[in-house]
């Protein structure tokens, strides 16, 4: 892989995490409304799969879906101005954390309910096969989304049509507060693929090139027209559910592996024994994100607030 798109994944990562970081200091502030879903521990995955999308490619996401929206090449300030509910935002403000969409970018959003996105996702993807445009979707979910009927349904009929679709399970081992270990017998979320006759694949969610060159190759066979995989990342997510929620239902000594393991030190450290960069790179590419945050939020602050006459203007029915 060239320099500039091993230097591209780490600047991504980076954002991706310093921007959850600081979204979560604001919160704490008040200064933003609502509630959040923090990425954090997950980056390697939405980088890994969606540096290998085009720019006309689909992904739908989840309620943890900062992530995602970022990796896939979206607007930082309008994603900012959005959790501010602010009328520059990319759903003008009416969306908010859990409901994040950018159709000119090829985000067809997330939401609150579980599994949700797997219909809606095979729906593009069977429209991307109909006008035979080359584009696939990238359906991102989590370990409490495969024992739902959305799942069953989604992949059974991607599978059926051949659909130009991968899907990817992000295995963090939490639905809330229940462990995977609790909600499905087997060891790998991916054996399930057999069951659909297709193939299922278990990557370490937190190697960023091996999400990347995993991905690489289902998307390539989605593009072909020869169906769908499974892929599932195994992850880990930092912080608690959501912003309420302070984990303690984890081991301590479960919390403290996994942070061994972060995506984002293993990465840059990868890149240091690679000769790509060193620390008066980081450092440099740490200032460039820091700062774009800094003026994304300066963005969304001064952004006008949604006119309340509006409010109906953008519902469908």
């Amino acid at each position: 892989m060239e320099k500039v798109k091993l230097l591209k994944i780490y600047r991504k990562m980076l954002e991706i995490r310093r921007f959850e970081e600081k979204l979560y200091s604001l919160f704490l502030t008040g200064i933003v409304p609502g509630t959040m879903h923090q990425y954090i521990g997950q980056e390697a995955i939405a980088v890994g799969v969606c540096e290998n999308l085009r720019e006309n490619d689909y992904i739908t996401t989840t309620h943890r879906g900062h992530g995602h929206y970022l990796a896939k090449g979206a607007p930082l300030k309008e994603l900012m101005a959005e959790l501010f509910a602010k009328k520059t935002g990319c759903c003008r403000g009416m969306g908010g954390s859990m409901h994040i969409a950018k159709l000119s970018s090829g985000i067809l959003g997330g939401g609150g309910i579980v599994g949700a996105g797997i219909p809606i996702a095979c729906g593009a993807a069977l429209s991307a096969k109909i006008r035979k445009k080359g584009q696939i979707v990238a359906c991102f979910f989590g370990d409490g989304a495969v024992n739902t009927g959305a799942f069953h349904e989604g992949v059974n009929l991607a599978a059926v049509w051949k659909l130009p679709i991968i899907f990817v399970c992000e295995n963090n081992l939490y639905a809330f507060s229940t462990p995977i270990k609790e909600a499905v017998a087997i060891e790998n979320i991916a054996e399930r693929a057999r069951g659909y006759g297709i193939p299922g694949i278990a990557v370490n969610g937190n190697d960023v090139l091996e999400v990347y060159e995993i991905a690489y190759q289902a998307i390539k066979k989605a593009r072909e027209g020869r169906g769908p995989t499974l892929i599932e990342c195994k992850t880990y997510r930092y912080k608690g559910h959501a912003r309420f929620d302070p984990g303690t239902y984890r081991p301590r000594e479960e919390v403290e592996e996994w942070l061994r393991k972060d995506p984002l030190v293993l990465y840059q450290r990868k890149l240091i024994e690679m000769g790509i960069i060193d620390e008066k790179k980081s450092e440099e590419i740490e200032q460039e994100v820091r700062k774009s945050i800094e003026e994304a939020i300066k963005f969304a602050k001064a952004s006008p607030e949604p006119d309340i006459k509006n409010s109906l203007e953008y519902v469908y029915a």
